[in-house]
């Protein structure tokens, strides 16, 4: 490839002590160092990228930068053993987008570590609808089952955020795998979707936010998957049921924990942490493994809006304030 080829990139940059988006063209030999060389098809949009697009988090500290924490391509050159020219391969995690120029780019550079062959049934499309979102609810429900959630368990899994990319996709799976779902939302409007991805019970956020009148509550939930964290995470667990478990995925709701030792001591449950961007590569490749196998495609397809590099902006801007259900893939030729 000759370093002089020119891309487009969706470049953030700071003036005036502002992040600033615009859709620029580059040249090949600005991108990052790396062993493999892919060409992107597409990306997604995450709350994680909104926060970089407007430069909250301080998850970026070098400008300009190319920011999505995920794509999916076809290897153009590579010094790696693992692959070569025309492998299709995703990317999700290894704080791509944060610290390395990521996704919102036609072409991107970056080690053959942080790859992953694209699962045989899943079109780059597919996998981009998936996605960390995807990704971080397949972990959360593998560790889950690890430490005993079955279908058969006495209650419903609890989802929090359930309209969210994560609880979408949580949802679907779970539904699909035979359980019975309870998805919390704050928004009416969701209720008719996440019936149709399967949940079997809609439950109102406020209700799941509100704290128990003592320390222990009804034992309501077989498990959960959490993505508020803050008052959420805290309430919830005191609703588990005996040695349930609750798998924590996202702390949009704050990061600070309020809750007594009691759940823990006389109900035994386990508060599982689920980190998406670094986990070894053997879990991380039985999980795209399974996304192919036990979520309902058709189901992926109605959680889906696809935008291009010129609208993620205004996107981000609607995902941060909460606006957005499902997920956003990002068309990087668009």
């Amino acid at each position: 490839m000759a370093e002089q080829e020119s891309f487009r990139a969706l470049v953030i940059a700071q003036q005036e002590g502002k992040v600033v988006a615009n859709v620029e063209t580059l040249r090949a030999d600005a991108l990052p160092a790396g062993d493999v060389l892919v060409q992107v098809q597409f990306s997604d949009l995450n709350y994680k990228d909104g926060l970089v697009l407007k430069g909250l988090g301080k998850l970026v500290r070098s400008y300009p930068h190319v920011p999505g924490i995920d794509f999916v391509g076809t290897v153009r050159a590579s010094q790696s053993e693992r692959f070569k020219p025309g492998d299709a391969v995703i990317l999700t995690g290894w704080r791509v987008g944060e610290i390395h120029w990521g996704g919102y780019a036609t072409l991107a550079r970056v080690k053959a570590d942080w790859l992953v062959p694209l699962p045989q049934g899943l079109s780059p499309r597919q996998a981009m609808a998936i996605g960390t979102a995807g990704f971080t609810a397949m972990l959360a429900v593998m560790a889950l089952e690890e430490h005993g959630l079955k279908p058969e368990n006495k209650g419903e899994v609890l989802i929090t955020g359930a309209a969210g990319g994560v609880g979408s996709i949580a949802t679907a799976i779970l539904a699909q795998l035979g359980y019975r779902v309870a998805a919390a939302t704050g928004r009416a409007e969701t209720h008719g979707y996440l019936r149709d991805l399967g949940a079997t019970t809609i439950v109102d956020r406020a209700e799941v936010e509100a704290p128990p009148k003592g320390p222990l509550g009804p034992e309501r939930w077989s498990g959960a998957i959490d993505n508020v964290g803050g008052q959420t995470l805290g309430s919830l667990l005191a609703s588990l049921a005996y040695w349930g478990s609750c798998a924590s995925v996202g702390n949009a709701g704050g990061i600070t924990f309020s809750s007594t030792v009691i759940p823990f001591l006389l109900r035994g449950i386990n508060l599982l942490g689920i980190d998406s961007a670094t986990c070894p590569l053997e879990r991380r490749l039985t999980a795209w493994s399974r996304l192919a196998t036990d979520l309902p495609l058709d189901k992926l397809e109605t959680m889906v809006k696809v935008v291009g590099l010129g609208e993620v902006p205004a996107m981000a801007d609607q995902i941060l304030k909460g606006q957005v259900r499902g997920r956003v893939v990002v068309d990087v030729s668009q």
